[in-house]
């Protein structure tokens, strides 16, 4: 049976893979990767998506932390801030690891 860590910290992933669920996010994900630091009209020159679909998927993206604003004059970039996500991916996998595996 699996403990309450276990199932809190699943729970507690839920947030984040509802947010990576999404292709367009993936997508967005995936070029900051390759790019660094976009503007939203950079990010939409990428893609098929209106600019304020992008500017609705990187809200959505900031609001779990996996995205970051920096101003520059008129102009917002967005890049990646993966750790905190990161971490908590590597936390489930650990105790499934630990709890799942043995």
């Amino acid at each position: 049976m699996s403990s309450q860590n276990a199932i809190d910290i699943f729970r507690a992933c839920i947030p984040l893979f509802n947010v990576l669920s999404d292709p367009a996010r993936q997508d967005i994900i995936l070029l900051l990767a390759e790019r660094e630091s976009l503007s939203v009209n950079e990010i939409a020159e990428h893609s098929s998506l209106s600019r304020p679909a992008i500017s609705h998927h990187l809200k959505i993206l900031r609001d779990h932390h996996l995205v970051q604003i920096e101003q520059k004059a008129t102009q917002r970039y967005y890049s990646l801030q993966l750790e905190q996500s990161v971490q908590q991916l590597k936390q489930l996998i650990e105790v499934v690891e630990r709890e799942c595996l043995s």
